[in-house]
């Protein structure tokens, strides 16, 4: 483990490390980063962040850090195993990957650090969804609130709104979608432009932002989880990688009585999760708040940063 303590200036303590997770007999590791200290923090529940994908990693997720240098709230961000420096998996077979494994995982990463009797999550994306599944089928009794940041409540919502949203681009860009990585060159290209209308309308992008996406995407190194050595597919066009067994058929609305715990549902007015996306969150979670960020698409938290952290922390009290 590294750490580094908290400076003269103020700014909140950090330590970075990996964990070993057992699971099916072996042993693997889940790196994670923690700013601020969680156990002196005593008044803030410390908070987990899931970041997105499947198959990108932690890094993208930077500006919840503002939580812990602002706020003194704890953040626990960390690499879902096959991701960035968590152990990388390559030759797995695809029915290796499942929701349950990486709920698995979480609930490790909660046991190490002490924290499994009281702790916040914040999901994003397919983030939203491995921490909605979580409350949902473990109920774990820790769980105090739960943050769903541009997620989907099932992924028919999620490719309808895809489909929707890409009739407005050139026939190149879809086209190029449309093709996936049997034209990586297209695609990449198709993707870009997708996402700087609907993934961040930040401009010019973030290294943040652009890191996970160059790394993954790169025509030398094929995504990590997101590809399970095949490739690369549409979101339009389902195939038999490990994401889209666990996605193609997926939805919890039926199961969103199952969420116990208050909930704060956030998206963008330019977000692929359109508002028909996130609506079942609203209409059937019992403790629920919706808030859609008017100048924001997929990524809100770097779009409207301040007001973003303002609304989470005011969440989180």
């Amino acid at each position: 483990m590294n750490i580094r303590m908290a400076s003269s200036t103020g700014s909140p303590a950090y330590s970075d490390g990996k964990i070993d997770f057992v699971f099916q007999g072996e042993t693997y590791q889940t790196y994670y980063k923690v700013i601020g200290d969680i156990k002196t923090s005593s008044n803030r529940t410390p908070l987990v962040v899931l970041h997105g994908g499947p198959g990108l990693c932690h890094n993208y997720l930077a500006p919840f850090s503002d939580l812990a240098t602002k706020h003194d709230i704890p953040v626990i961000f960390y690499d879902q195993l096959g991701n960035g420096l968590s152990t990388h998996l390559r030759d797995k077979d695809p029915a290796f990957w499942t929701i349950d494994l990486f709920i698995n995982e979480l609930e490790n990463l909660l046991k190490h650090f002490g924290i499994q009797d009281a702790f916040d999550i914040a999901g994003h994306s397919w983030g939203g969804i491995l921490a909605s599944e979580f409350e949902a089928r473990r109920q774990p009794v820790g769980l105090k609130r739960l943050i769903l940041s541009d997620s989907l409540a099932a992924y028919s919502l999620w490719i309808q709104s895809n489909i929707q949203l890409l009739q407005a681009f050139p026939a190149s860009v879809q086209e190029g979608i449309m093709a996936g990585m049997k034209e990586p060159a297209k695609f990449y290209s198709a993707l870009l432009k997708f996402h700087a209308v609907h993934g961040c309308v930040t401009k010019p992008p973030l290294p943040n932002i652009s890191t996970p996406w160059t790394k993954y995407l790169a025509p030398t190194e094929t995504p990590q989880l997101l590809l399970h050595r095949t490739s690369f597919q549409s979101p339009f066009k389902p195939t038999l990688t490990w994401t889209n067994r666990i996605l193609n058929e997926w939805s919890i609305i039926d199961r969103l009585h199952l969420i116990r715990v208050p909930t704060f549902v956030i998206n963008g007015r330019k977000d692929i999760s359109q508002d028909f996306v996130v609506k079942p969150f609203f209409d059937k979670i019992q403790k629920v708040k919706w808030v859609t960020m008017e100048g924001s698409s997929h990524m809100p938290f770097f779009e409207e940063r301040d007001r973003y952290i303002y609304l989470v922390e005011e969440f989180l009290r």
